[in-house]
């Protein structure tokens, strides 16, 4: 057994500040829709206040639970049959917003696709260890290739292309970080590519919003509506911010401006220093979750971390995009910041498996 040492207080401190500013932020951008009616009380912070006090119980408890029973092939297995049948589950569901994303639960609601996205990295650190141990990576590859494909084929039902790629992403990072060679790599980039193009092209709103954000221009009164308002406010900021509270687009200019469009926000309210310091705490969140998966002391320890954190910046950085008009609308929320009770709890699940790994060296 190796020698456990203290948790990473470095990334325990940036994780609570990502959770303080994210609260501040659902706060923020959700005051004037929250609080009609001279309502005493904000029930998106209401909500994303509850959903962080059971986010951080499960991260502290998750600190002390050792990550190596994620290894164990029938936890895996139960864990990755348990997210395909709340996926089945939410695409029998309602439609809300033309999407099957969620699952109702009375006064709360799940997204399936965000656990998806959770489970998918101890099963493909546990296939890329086996891997590494048997020199068998086409065998491996084939189990890794199919799950990975089911999990994105039932987030993509939900008309969620966002997340499903989000999923795509996530184990072409691991697999590429495990040394798969690269002709591998080129094989199912190639068998992907014309899915994703078909799915956009097949579906005229995916196909508008691609438009929209190659010509924003011509569509800012459409289509490119939220993708423009988001640079006015991201330009609006300044260097400092019209200061916490005092942004104008979550006045019913910006859509979901506390949950896609929430770096927009940060950005107009807290200006460029504050866009980039939530930039910072990213970084130092990938390079914490890096150093810990080099000093793991098994290879599967080495890629549940690295893959962890990797999902958790990948998803901002395209969030991020999303906000600057780098990348297309995608509807892909921001870790800790967003609004969204599922969302913040899976993502403080993750970071207390990384907490976890970061205290054995």
């Amino acid at each position: 057994m190796a020698k456990k040492l203290a948790f990473d207080r470095i990334l325990f401190t940036t994780v609570l500040m990502l959770v303080g500013l994210g609260l501040a932020m659902v706060f923020s951008a959700s005051a004037v829709a929250g609080m009609p009616q001279g309502r005493p009380l904000n029930p998106f912070l209401v909500k994303q206040s509850l959903a962080a006090a059971v986010g951080l119980g499960a991260m502290l408890v998750l600190m002390h639970v050792d990550y190596r029973l994620l290894k164990r092939r029938e936890v895996i297995y139960t864990l990755l049959g348990g997210v395909v049948v709340l996926l089945i589950v939410a695409l029998l569901g309602p439609s809300i917003r033309g999407a099957k994303r969620w699952i109702d639960l009375g006064p709360v609601s799940m997204q399936p696709s965000e656990l998806a996205k959770l489970v998918l990295v101890p099963y493909l650190a546990y296939l890329i260890a086996r891997m590494r141990a048997e020199s068998g990576q086409l065998r491996l590859l084939l189990p890794a290739g199919v799950v990975t494909l089911t999990l994105a084929f039932l987030v993509f039902q939900g008309k969620d292309l966002g997340s499903a790629l989000m999923i795509g992403a996530i184990a072409g990072v691991m697999l590429f970080l495990s040394g798969l060679p690269w002709r591998y790599l080129a094989v199912l980039g190639a068998t992907v590519v014309p899915a994703v193009v078909s799915a956009i092209v097949l579906e005229p709103y995916r196909l508008a919003r691609l438009k929209s954000f190659l010509e924003p221009e011509l569509y800012r009164d459409g289509t490119g509506f939220q993708a423009f308002q988001s640079l006015v406010a991201v330009g609006s900021g300044g260097s400092f911010g019209r200061g916490l509270g005092g942004g104008l687009q979550k006045l019913y200019f910006l859509p979901d401006a506390n949950s896609d469009f929430v770096y927009a926000i940060l950005a107009e309210e807290l200006g460029l220093a504050g866009a980039l310091g939530a930039l910072v705490l990213f970084g130092v969140l990938l390079w914490r979750g890096i150093r810990a998966g080099f000093e793991a002391p098994d290879d599967f320890g080495r890629y549940l971390a690295w893959g962890l954190s990797t999902a958790l910046v990948l998803q901002a950085l395209i969030h991020i995009s999303v906000a600057l008009a780098l990348l297309p609308t995608t509807g892909i929320t921001l870790p800790f910041l967003s609004y969204g009770g599922s969302s913040l709890v899976v993502t403080m699940v993750a970071s207390g498996v990384l907490l976890n790994v970061s205290q054995h060296g």
